[in-house]
């Protein structure tokens, strides 16, 4: 099995849906890296994973908002998206959460989900 771990901030808040009758959280994370470039400047990259936790803890949405800091565990998935604008597909990384941890101030005493 592939396995994806990550550290990160949400970008926005965390969206509850049903999908044939099961619920779903869905949530953005970005996580960035920081380095010098040859010339020696100094570039931050930013990677945004879209996520799916599929459960029936919803009460954990209500933890999941802009800025929140998670740490989550799930299966990845990579998907292409046709942009309108520039007919260009764009890959994407998506996981399927089965893991996910508050790491926020803001949490609550269970953190882990």
């Amino acid at each position: 099995m592939v396995k994806i771990n990550l550290i990160g901030r949400l970008g926005q808040d965390a969206q509850v849906n049903t999908v044939n009758g099961k619920n779903v959280i869905n949530f953005s994370v970005a996580d960035s890296e920081k380095y010098k470039n040859q010339q020696g400047e100094d570039v931050e990259r930013v990677n945004w994973t879209s996520c799916a936790y599929w459960t029936e803890k919803l009460n954990v949405a209500n933890y999941l908002k802009k800025g929140t800091l998670v740490y989550i565990e799930g299966k990845p998935e990579a998907k292409i998206y046709l942009n309108n604008k520039t007919n260009e597909n764009i890959p994407q990384l998506h996981c399927r959460v089965s893991f996910l941890q508050l790491l926020s101030s803001n949490k609550p005493e269970e953190n882990q989900f």
